[in-house]
């Protein structure tokens, strides 16, 4: 293999950039020449594809974001679509490709991989949603981001005696919201994967109004539904004065963590080697601290799981 492509797809993650760096140089370093492809698989099938050298990715592994940018594109859903970008890699004289991002990408690389074009899926999405992985890259920074608000809310919170519900991202997956929930010591933290009592978040807020709790804060994952909607109920159930905060794409940007930074350069260094070694229709993670690869079909047919034990700790610690 003496050419290869990288891409990023579907929604931005800090790490990303890492990533790349890490494929760019990996590859160069082992004699490969790196192609990068813009705006995911809808600049793979427009051809917005140019040859990447190290100084590509020189001062970008501190910034947010993606430098390849990123797109959403239904026409390589279609087979039509699929062979464009085909078309596109044969004549770049591309052999393999990484993709980084999530579900959406890899169900593209899986497409690309039953092609004859070797495919390797990176994991990137804050949201953690990605089996067979501990951590996906972006979810560490998107976590801290989402604390610091939290941090910050709370001081407000404690200064007018209110009940503060705040939304964050995760698409269907609660892994955020656990997270940020435990970190900060959230009253209530409502997830998609459990059904919630609505009684029993009433009555937590009561039991801390009744005590002299002064104020509460309640994490919702945007998967669950509107935070606007349950503030209204509460208000309405508990006799409360509660305030809303969503804090939408703010979780999405920002210079990655060390955590994300290292994960990133990991995986996508591994990455390149499982197409070296002649891998295809794979996706890298990391569980354990330890490397691991699996095939992207069963990634795609399998579930990501929330951390129960987790959950159940945070509602032992809010009593």
């Amino acid at each position: 293999m003496k050419k290869i492509g990288v891409l990023t797809s579907g929604g931005d993650a800090p790490g990303m950039n890492a990533a790349i760096r890490s494929v760019v140089r990996k590859a160069i370093y082992h004699g490969i020449e790196v192609y990068g492809i813009k705006y995911g698989y809808q600049g793979l099938i427009d051809g917005d594809i140019e040859k990447m050298e190290l100084g590509s990715v020189g001062d970008i592994i501190q910034r947010g974001g993606t430098k390849l940018y990123s797109a959403r594109c239904e026409e390589f859903k279609t087979e039509e679509g699929q062979l464009k970008g085909i078309e596109q890699m044969k004549k770049h004289g591309i052999e393999g490709l990484i993709a980084i991002g999530g579900d959406g990408t890899f169900m593209g690389a899986k497409k690309i991989t039953e092609k004859g074009y070797p495919c390797i899926g990176v994991p990137g999405t804050i949201d953690n949603d990605i089996p067979g992985t501990d951590f996906t890259i972006g979810f560490d920074t998107a976590l801290n981001t989402i604390i610091d608000a939290i941090d910050k809310i709370r001081d407000t919170a404690t200064s007018h005696e209110r009940t503060f519900i705040i939304e964050v991202m995760g698409r269907d997956a609660g892994d955020l919201a656990l997270w940020a929930g435990l970190a900060d010591g959230a009253e209530s933290i409502i997830i998609p994967e459990f059904d919630d009592d609505f009684e029993d978040i009433i009555d937590r807020l009561k039991r801390g109004h009744d005590r002299g709790k002064k104020h509460s804060i309640i994490i919702v994952a945007e998967g669950v539904g509107s935070a606007v909607d349950l503030g209204q109920k509460i208000d309405e159930a508990a006799g409360l004065e509660s305030r809303v905060t969503v804090l939408g794409h703010t979780q999405r940007g920002g210079s990655p963590s060390a955590a994300d930074r290292v994960l990133a350069s990991r995986l996508g260094a591994y990455a390149v080697d499982l197409l070296l070694n002649g891998q295809a229709g794979r996706m890298v993670g990391i569980q354990q601290n330890k490397l691991v690869d699996h095939d992207i079909v069963e990634i795609l047919n399998s579930k990501h799981e929330i951390d129960f034990d987790m959950y159940r700790l945070s509602k032992e610690l809010s009593i």
